[in-house]
């Protein structure tokens, strides 16, 4: 293969399904995590909600601080590889092996210190892995490629290959942590979590063979820490949208989060009922991915985006209302999905644009660092919505021992998991009004950066094949 047919700008079909199915392992492994890991320890490991809750709080420095550390490092990186793919190859494994670990405590679960402990220790150990290899899967439409359209046909593979992942992200530990009123543990779920945690470390390393980056980032040269930082802070259209998506991350983490008790003790559903309510959700979101990926050309990212959320609002406001029965809740269901769908096309695409805009002003890739920052400003949304959950249904009296709960409980859950996402979802929508990158203007500077691209990839050309010649 020739050296202008490896670094052209067109993503090859096959770059795009490795991608997708690094991308779909990674969120599998992450989605579990830290989706079940709260239900897990707090339900069925019977580590108490405050412990559970200070657990979480204690975990938010460090899940601030790593991951613009990390993320500055990945963007200095120099190697034969490039600057993403040896992360993504050598951290599977660790990945793998981790994320099994999370379900099985090494210490006397009947002691409440030592669980907690444990607990914390998997929470700083996984995320630490999940920074190294999930800023690569998150930042690399970015990366690959400039356009919106090209981006969105990217985010259209990692949608339609990713329904497996979703399926087994929320369907599976729901069928096997909920549904049988016990705290209990399904002889089936370490099973299936060593199964997923291998398959997936495996797929994420034999992926990263075939993801192409662009390699001519590598020549320029990177700006210092202190600099970086300011830089990015300097973005304004970055900082906007990461209210956003800060306040959009304490939903999502509350929904997964909660969806468990939601399941177990409003609904009270059992068997393979327990997967229904997910099931709607996913059967709905997925076709509408592909009815939005059409509709960026042309209503734009930031219009999309705002719609979606302000559905999720809507969606949550009717659950509250009338989602204490699953034949009632259905329509919350499905509104919920035609909503999500429009997050998970337009959200990594935003951040895409606020990437290349920093590359206007800035003249550098700095998709890592981008990422790491917006970890900086958001990831600590996930312990809070954790604990904060787990500190309302504590205070409506919910009692992790009992298989039943009061009246007061159930109302704490619905209050958790629908009436506060509804109002985080609302004020995500109204935050965008204010974002810029959008429109004829945007448009003619990507096509710019287009051309910016296609020099800097000659210049990478050039100076491989003078390396060449030299040896």
């Amino acid at each position: 293969m020739s050296l202008e047919n490896e670094y052209k700008i067109a993503v090859p079909r096959n770059a795009k399904v490795a991608y997708a199915s690094a991308n779909t392992a990674s969120n599998i492994l992450n989605g579990i995590g830290f989706a079940a890991i709260t239900f897990f320890y707090n339900y069925k490991m019977g580590l108490s909600a405050e412990l559970g809750a200070l657990a979480w709080m204690i975990f938010l420095v460090w899940n601030a601080i790593n991951d613009p550390l990390i993320g500055y490092v990945q963007d200095r990186t120099k190697s034969p590889l490039g600057r993403r793919i040896p992360y993504l190859r050598f951290g599977a494994p660790i990945y793998g092996v981790l994320f099994i670990m999370l379900w099985f405590p090494l210490v006397d679960i009947s002691n409440q210190m030592a669980l907690f402990w444990y607990f914390v220790l998997m929470l700083f150990a996984f995320d630490t892995i999940f920074t190294n290899v999930g800023i690569i899967t998150y930042i690399l439409p970015a990366e690959m490629t400039v356009s919106s359209k090209e981006r969105a046909s990217l985010m259209v593979y990692a949608t339609f290959i990713g329904v497996i992942g979703y399926v087994i992200t929320f369907l599976l530990p729901m069928l096997l942590l909920t549904g049988d009123q016990s705290p209990t543990i399904d002889p089936a779920f370490p099973v299936a979590m060593i199964l997923i945690g291998i398959i997936c470390g495996i797929v994420m390393f034999v992926s990263s063979y075939y993801i192409k980056e662009n390699k001519y980032t590598q020549l320029e040269e990177p700006l210092r820490f202190i600099s970086s930082m300011v830089e990015t802070f300097k973005n304004k259209p970055f900082i906007i949208l990461q209210i956003s998506v800060f306040v959009g991350l304490l939903t999502s983490t509350i929904i997964t989060s909660a969806i468990f008790y939601y399941v177990e003790f409003v609904l009270i559903l059992t068997g393979d009922l327990s997967i229904l309510p997910l099931l709607i959700v996913i059967v709905v979101a997925f076709p509408f991915t592909y009815v939005y990926s059409r509709l960026v050309p042309k209503y734009g990212l930031k219009k999309l985006y705002i719609i979606g959320f302000a559905i999720l609002s809507g969606a949550f406001l009717m659950l509250f209302l009338t989602g204490r029965s699953l034949p009632t809740a259905i329509p919350g269901l499905i509104l919920l999905g035609i909503g999500y769908s429009s997050t998970l096309i337009t959200a990594p695409l935003l951040f895409g644009d606020t990437v290349d805009y920093d590359e206007t002003r800035t003249g550098r890739r700095r998709e890592s660092t981008y990422s790491g920052v917006e970890a900086l400003l958001t990831k600590p949304a996930i312990s809070i919505a954790n604990g904060f959950f787990l500190m309302i249904i504590s205070a409506f009296g919910f009692d992790n021992a009992a298989s039943s709960q009061s009246d007061p409980a159930k109302m704490g859950i619905m209050i958790g998991f629908t009436l506060m996402p509804a109002i985080f979802t609302l004020i995500a929508a109204l935050v965008m009004n204010f974002y810029s990158l959008d429109g004829p203007d945007w448009n003619k500077q990507k096509d710019q950066l287009q051309k910016i691209h296609e020099r800097k990839e000659r210049e990478y050309i050039a100076h491989i094949k003078n390396k060449e010649k030299i040896k």
